[in-house]
This record gives C-alpha cells, structure tokens and sequence, in this order.
C-alpha cells in the first residue's frame, strides 16, 4: 500500500523519572513540542522509546496516553515487533486495539532467520491486523538485514505500508526503492542519510533527531518537496553536527541527555543503558548551543 504518510516522524524517547517510572508529564509535554512543530507522526515505542526495559503493563499505559494526549492531531505509530513471531503478533494487536494508526515492525533479532523466515514473519503480523505496518530495517542492531528482493516480496502484503530503512548502505537502499517504487513506501531511518533517501523517492523521515530538532527536519523534507536542492543542503549540512551528536553513544542515551539540556525532562536510560558519559555531555551541549538552541541543564 501507498501513502500511509508524508512528512516527518519522530521516534520518541521515553522518559524516565529518577524512580523509574514513566515520567507522563515530561512525555506529554514532548508530544506538544512534536505537534507544535509540525511533526506529522508519533513514532512511539520504537527502539528509541526503550520498549524492551518496559512491562506490557507499562507499554499499555504509554500507548492509551499517547492516544488521548494527541486527540488526533498527528498519526500515532506504536512499535510492536519482537524476535518472537507469536509475542509480535499480540504486541500489534494490541496496538491496533489501542487506537494505532499504523504499526512499526523491527525484523526479529537475534535469532538470525532466514530471508525467508523474513516474510513468513511480516506475513503473520499483517493477517494478523487491518492497520499499516511499517517494516523496520536496522542490522546494525538485529543482526538481521532485508534485503531489496525480500522487501519486495514483503510489499505485495496488502497492509504494508513501507519500510524504514536504517540498513546504512546507500546501494542497498536505492536498490529497495527501484523494487518497492509503486508498491509500498520507504522512510529515512538514518538521519545521517536523511536528504539523499528523499532524494530518490522516500516518501519521509522517521528521525531521533527530531526529538530536539522537529521544526528543522521538517523543514529539509519540505525543502526537498518543492525541489530546493540548495536549502536542503544547506539545512542537512547544519543539521549534521548534531546528528553526529545523537549517535555518540547508543541511542537513544544522547537523545535523552539533549533533551534534558534544552528543558523537556527526558530522564534517564533504563539499565543495562547508562546514562551520557561526562566528555560527552560537554561535547553535546556545546553542540547543542552551536546549533543556537538555548541549554539550560
């Protein structure tokens, strides 16, 4: 399926209280941040979000917030893959039970299946559910890797709405979009390669960044929409050395640690994540104030 959505997502942290508990009134205040800026999707519950720290309860009770906090005002994509077929397909259900708009499947990790065993995966979740999924590709961290064939196999599911690929290699990625082009939609999952996968036909971003930056991010995919090549850059090249910033470490640690300096509360990491080493809590917020937003933590 095509044009499930345009734009820009954000693939919200979680935050975390000093308790450890789910700090609502920090999340609730992020999600206003992401409307205000024109964030179109609230990619929730992604790897960003620290899903596999989190208790089914605790997962319940962050997707009915999110759903009543945006009252509709952007789409709401909650993460619901698993390395277990069975615990994939009743995390997506729920979601869907839930008030989802669509769903965000990560490949199983660490079992290391088959291209295969791929498409029997994606394939029991989407009879599984009415609603769009988004298949999630991000080796680097499942050890898993869809690649362009498979993908197209993947895209004549009826419910497949795209995949977000954050598989890093460019050829691969051009290579899935010649494949999938008309079939299903693919979404940046790398913000380093933001511009070039829109570029070629993505149809947007589903970005870490843009947890600190949704107004710019925004702004580059529109850039790219009305064909202004030059501002495109010209954003993309300001927004790199903070993108570099957000991966310093593991995400979403960095992610966490920024939005804690510009005042949103984004806590701190679940274990065994630990919390922004200090050299780089100094690069960060020097960074931070180089891009011009105001640090205050």
């Amino acid at each position: 399926m095509l044009g499930f959505f345009h734009g820009t997502a954000t693939a919200m942290i979680t935050p975390f209280g000093k308790d450890g508990s789910v700090n609502f009134g920090a999340f609730g205040k992020m999600i206003e941040y992401q409307i205000e800026n024109g964030t179109d999707v609230l990619v929730i519950l992604g790897t960003t979000g620290e899903p596999a720290t989190m208790t089914a309860a605790e997962k319940e009770e962050v997707m009915r917030f999110s759903v009543q906090k945006v009252a509709g005002r952007a789409k709401i994509v909650f993460g619901s893959g698993s390395n277990n077929t069975a615990q994939a397909v009743e995390a997506s259900i729920k979601a869907q039970e839930m008030g989802a708009d669509g769903l965000l499947v990560v490949t199983p990790y660490y079992n290391k299946c088959t291209q295969n065993g791929l498409y029997e995966y994606y394939k029991t979740i989407s009879e599984a559910v009415h609603i769009p999924i988004i298949c999630y590709n991000v080796p680097p961290r499942t050890g898993v890797n869809i690649l362009p064939a498979t993908m197209e196999k993947i895209a004549s599911l009826p419910n497949i709405a795209g995949v977000k690929e954050a598989c890093g290699n460019m050829e691969q990625i051009c290579e899935t979009m010649r494949r999938i082009r008309g079939k299903c939609d693919l979404y940046s999952g790398d913000d380093n390669l933001n511009l070039p996968i829109l570029a070629i036909g993505g149809a947007g971003l589903i970005s870490v960044a843009s947890n600190i930056i949704p107004k710019e991010t925004k702004m580059l995919y529109d850039f790219m929409q009305v064909h202004n090549l030059a501002a495109a850059n010209e954003i993309q090249d300001r927004m790199l050395p903070l993108i570099d910033a957000m991966f310093m470490e593991v995400n979403p640690i960095p992610a966490k640690a920024a939005a804690e300096m510009i005042g949103l509360e984004g806590g701190i990491p679940r274990p065994p994540l630990t919390e922004l080493e200090p050299a780089h809590k100094d690069h960060l917020r020097q960074v931070l104030t180089d891009f011009g937003l105001k640090v205050i933590g």
